[in-house]
């Protein structure tokens, strides 16, 4: 389920039918076994990455991972049996069905979008082969009109990221700036609407109403369901190059922490995206923001774009004030105007073992350092230390843009999250995706335990790009990025149900190096924030 098809209609790559794609998007296996939160997790996943696809403009892409999201959850989860079993996680079903409702709606604008290109791309090489017909019966000596393949108009330059590491943190700060302005806006409107609709002061009571009407949607929803086609068989493989894994098989057997922790508390389906936003709005460019001087990467610096005011100059000086800052020339200017994520895409860079692509994962170069800078307290007396690697995707490529410290518990050999509520709550309020995390062995040295094996088994199951990041400060290597294979890696950790801190697998190829050569890029440049939830001593 983790691993996402190449992007639809770039460069080299003709466009698809709609009936094409839907045959895709349903071509993955599905497993009941998994504890549904597990699901929902993945559903919350796909939506977010078929947003911003669509934001890019990326049409074949988002109706893919849309109309999967779609049949994921109207065909499977739906009939999931943890659906009875829970309260809260049929909560979290409901708000994915509704969800999904949004979402067929935008299904629906972008069907007549990707049949209006395909039927023009198809349309050309009909003319295209009826011309090289007729050239080779007649010669003339008349000018052949230009003919525009719409395969190639308007379709994002593909790009080596290994080659373009320059251009793509440019192409990442100035997208990440310009998404936060946008949601600092839509933020400051919501407050505004509450207030102005008078429930600021109780919004609990009045959002109650919002639970009304369900009969009606779950009308919508039989519907619904009862167009998006039959369903995939459970459990049947199919052509590698597309078929994403299987998700986990989780043993109640297993003790060890994970991160996230493998608990039974309520999956997060973030509300935020059940709204529909203007995507013209979204797209307009962000403004330029002022020169200033370089500061360590923080909240601040990297959240907020809003000049200061410099102090009034006193009413006598004794020199000249220093000359104005010279503007910036056209050619700065309208290179910055152009970094438009719709104009670019980063090919896969790697490939998993069965053939699936891997997007290209940019990591920035000094995260490490003040990841071992943050803990180093706990690494002096010999304590793990994890953090999170959060992110997003930016012109088919994704970009670690925050390194979350959780709060948690550690030994020296283990570390264990607590209060994972406030992990997702804050990656949905920043609209984030969990790309993977990183830890410290203190004293052993740089490899991936049995222990890390099952942990990274709940990141790269949501997503094959996920990575882990070992340090090991005191060995030789100090450091390594893994990812696990597949196959063999992840199915057989996924079916391993031994429960001891070190034990041996079946398998020897169980992980791999994600970096030189791999799907990670090292990067200077990049910004990126660290947000440590621990409580402070």
């Amino acid at each position: 389920m983790a691993s996402i098809p190449p992007v639809m209609g770039t460069a080299g790559s003709p466009p698809q039918s709609v009936e094409r794609i839907t045959r895709i998007a349903q071509d993955y296996e599905y497993n009941p076994a998994v504890p549904l939160r597990y699901w929902l997790r993945t559903a919350a996943t796909l939506n977010r990455e078929a947003q911003i696809y669509e934001r890019e403009g990326h049409d074949e892409q988002a109706y893919l991972l849309l109309f999967r999201h779609a049949q994921l959850v109207l065909v499977h989860l739906t009939k999931h049996p943890d659906s009875l079993k829970d309260s809260q996680v049929k909560k979290a079903l409901v708000a994915a069905e509704k969800l999904v409702d949004a979402n067929l709606r935008k299904l629906e604008a972008l069907k007549p979008r990707i049949n209006k290109r395909y039927d023009r791309y198809t349309q050309v090489m009909r003319d295209r082969q009826s011309r090289k017909l007729s050239t080779e019966v007649s010669f003339t000596t008349e000018p052949r009109d230009r003919v525009i393949d719409p395969a190639l108009t308007g379709v994002a330059k593909p790009l080596e990221a290994g080659e373009n590491r320059d251009l793509a943190v440019r192409l990442a700060q100035s997208e990440l700036t310009r998404r936060a302005t946008v949601r600092r806006t839509q933020e400051q409107g919501d407050d505004d609407s509450r207030r102005a609709a008078g429930v600021w002061g109780n919004w609990e009571d009045a959002l109650k109403t919002n639970d009304r009407g369900g009969d009606d949607l779950s009308q919508r929803i039989q519907n619904i369901r009862s167009n998006i086609g039959p369903a995939p068989k459970a459990n049947v493989a199919r052509q590698k190059p597309t078929a994403p894994d299987i998700p986990p098989r989780v043993s109640s057997a297993y003790k060890y922490p994970t991160v996230p922790r493998q608990n039974t508390l309520e999956p997060f389906v973030p509300q935020a995206q059940i709204a529909i936003h203007d995507k013209n709005a979204e797209r307009q460019p962000p403004p330029v923001p002022p020169p200033k001087e370089h500061i360590a990467p923080s909240r601040a610096s990297f959240v907020d774009g809003a000049s200061v005011e410099p102090p009034a100059l006193p009413a006598k000086v004794s020199s000249p004030p220093p000359p104005p800052e010279k503007s910036p020339l056209p050619e700065a200017q309208s290179a910055r105007s152009n970094l438009d994520p719709a104009s670019y895409t980063f090919k896969p860079s790697a490939y998993l073992e069965n053939g699936s692509p891997l997007r290209s994962v940019f990591l920035p170069a000094n995260l490490r350092t003040q990841f071992l800078s943050a803990v180093a307290t706990n690494t002096q007396r010999n304590l793990e230390t994890c953090g999170i690697l959060c992110g997003t995707l930016v012109s088919n490529a994704l970009f670690i843009s925050k390194l979350l410290i959780p709060e948690q518990t550690a030994t020296s050999d283990t570390c264990e999250t607590t209060n994972e509520s406030a992990i997702f709550e804050f990656c949905d309020s920043e609209d984030l995706l969990m790309l993977g995390w990183i830890h410290t062995h203190p004293s052993q040295t740089c490899f991936m335990s049995s222990r890390d094996l099952h942990t990274h088994c709940g990141y790269q199951v949501m997503l094959a790009e996920s990575i882990a990041i070992v340090c090991a400060p005191s060995k030789t290597p100090d450091w390594g990025v893994f990812r696990l294979t597949d196959p063999p890696g992840l199915k057989t950790v996924l079916n391993c149900t031994q429960t001891g801190l070190f034990h041996p697998h079946a398998e020897d190829n169980i992980y791999t190096g994600a970096l030189r050569p791999g799907h990670v890029f090292e990067v200077n440049g990049l910004e990126f924030e660290t947000v440590d939830l621990r409580p402070k001593n």
